[in-house]
């Protein structure tokens, strides 16, 4: 028993450590109030034939606490980018419904998307009934305050914009939502 007490003692010391840090088992998140992670994106979050194409909103939380900025991506399985944005302040939790272009964050930079304007360019599934198109979101947490972005007017791919990102990423957070014309 003289030989277990001190590892009880320091197990429990461990433990209680562990549950106290701040931060601790608290997991990077992204959540979107428009849709569920899993589930269909609504129909003012698409692009083309008079839709409305509000951006969606987002809301993050639990970054690491070495975060200096975020950037946001919204793409589809094919690697089209619908939105791309750099330079998200690390103190900002959330990009409101329909932001894009009106009321982003200070000193957030939105690339251009697949309509080839700056900002958001929503899902633009494809015009059969009942087929499911699948997009992406992912927040990422950086280690820097700001990326230069050379030519943010040209339209990039997720492949290409994650050459912008490489050796800077502390964390990420996604979630998947899928189009469809009803």
């Amino acid at each position: 028993m003289k030989k277990l007490f001190p590892k009880i003692i320091l197990m429990t010391l461990l433990l209680m450590f562990v549950l106290v840090l701040p931060g601790c088992g608290k997991t990077f998140e992204l959540k979107s109030s428009a849709f569920k992670d899993g589930e269909r994106i609504p129909d003012k979050h698409y692009y083309g034939q008079g839709r409305p194409n509000a951006s969606i909103p987002f809301n993050w939380k639990n970054p690491p606490a070495d975060t200096k900025s975020f950037a946001l991506f919204v793409y589809n399985h094919n690697n089209r980018t619908n939105w791309a944005v750099f330079n998200i302040p690390a103190d900002c939790t959330s990009i409101e419904e329909n932001a894009s272009g009106r009321n982003m964050p200070a000193g957030s930079i939105e690339l251009v998307g697949h309509s080839r304007t700056p900002g958001y360019s929503g899902a633009e599934p494809p015009g059969q009934r009942l087929q499911n198109h699948e997009y992406f979101a992912v927040i990422y947490a950086l280690n820097t305050d700001k990326i230069n972005i050379i030519d943010p007017d040209i339209y990039k791919s997720i492949n290409e914009l994650n050459v912008y990102l490489e050796g800077k990423i502390i964390a990420k957070a996604e979630i998947k939502g899928f189009a469809q014309i009803e």
